[in-house]
């Protein structure tokens, strides 16, 4: 008798234990799975969109984010960055650069509002990320790609004093966002697609030192943070340039000039978790609700243990959170066998 209650007494306690240690929201759930300790029927999700103009920064969006969030029941909240520098008409040689205006605290402020407002209302149960452009990718947005590829051609250490510039500028609102509370950083990287510079030594000697400043800093004080290989603009023949790059977890195309990646690949060269799966322009986008279904699956059949399921860049705007909220469910029920 006195065995018999020993053992049920044991097993109560047993499972008082699997209960305490289940993850008890998402910001929970997440760092488990980051530290390692994944749900091998559960597979995280997360996808993107840019929300309209009247949700770019300030209360509106962080409302709208947290919104979001909720309805598609993805495992993370990750903030848009809405609050880039404008085209600059007067940059039209290389020597131009060196005029460029560091933007201050006070014209990153509406999206801080945001920011601060996120960590408030939604930190106690996700994890709050950040978006962050690079200075290549910034300066892109201040005299378009195109002219910025043409000048860094024709004289890059002349156009270096304007990504110091945007470097200085982009610090004081990393630093700021961490002060804010936020977690991580989706840190997003350009410059090394098949092609797009004139030569790779470029990309080496002026756009990864750019990159490094913020994301070396980033990864030393926050907790979860994501590089993310951004193909926007055009295909990567390889990965080789970034694949020191910082980050806990890498978002990519899977998808080269030339060949395909499996998620496995994908993992063992940059060594860390890896997020993606599905193409934003696929069938995420234009297929049926079963043929989503079935593509994540065979996507998370495929993967590595530590994955989470994502799209390569941000969808389309247009594209139903219901949609999102679809593909995100599937991969929750979804497990790696």
């Amino acid at each position: 008798m006195q065995r018999r209650v020993f053992l049920r007494t044991a097993a109560v306690g047993a499972a008082a234990a699997a209960v305490q240690a289940a993850p008890v929201n998402k910001r929970e759930r997440m760092m488990q799975w980051l530290a390692g300790k994944t749900d091998p029927g559960y597979t995280p999700a997360a996808f993107f969109l840019h929300f309209g103009p009247a949700y770019k920064n300030g209360s509106a969006a962080a409302r709208r984010h947290v919104e979001f969030f909720r309805h598609t029941d993805m495992d993370f909240v990750k903030v848009q960055f809405e609050q880039t520098y404008d085209r600059q008409p007067f940059l039209q040689k290389p020597a131009d650069w060196a005029k460029l205006t560091l933007r201050k605290i006070d014209f990153y402020e509406p999206l801080l509002v945001t920011v601060r407002e996120l960590v408030r209302d939604a930190k106690r149960d996700a994890l709050i990320l950040m978006t962050l452009y690079s200075p290549y990718m910034c300066a892109g947005h201040c005299a378009t790609g195109p002219l910025l590829r043409q000048h860094l051609a024709e004289n890059p250490d002349a156009v270096k004093k304007g990504l110091e510039v945007l470097i200085e500028s982009q610090m004081i609102f990393v630093r700021a966002c961490i002060e804010a509370g936020v977690d991580g950083f989706y840190m997003s990287t350009q410059g090394s697609e098949a092609g797009q510079l004139a030569s790779p030594a470029l990309f080496a000697k002026y756009v990864k030192p750019a990159d490094l400043v913020a994301m070396s800093e980033i990864q030393k004080k926050c907790a979860f943070n994501i590089l993310h290989v951004c193909d926007y603009n055009a295909p990567y023949a390889n990965y080789a340039a970034v694949r020191d790059y910082p980050g806990h977890v890498v978002n990519c195309n899977p998808v080269l000039t030339g060949r395909t990646l499996s998620w496995q690949q994908i993992n063992a060269h940059f060594k860390r978790p890896c997020m993606g799966g599905l193409d934003r322009h696929g069938i995420l986008a234009s297929g049926t609700n079963e043929q989503v279904e079935a593509e994540i699956k065979k996507v998370i059949a495929g993967a590595p243990r530590q994955f989470m399921l994502g799209a390569d860049c941000t969808v389309a705007g247009e594209l139903s959170w219901d949609r999102l909220r679809h593909a995100i469910a599937v991969a929750h029920r979804t497990g790696r066998g």
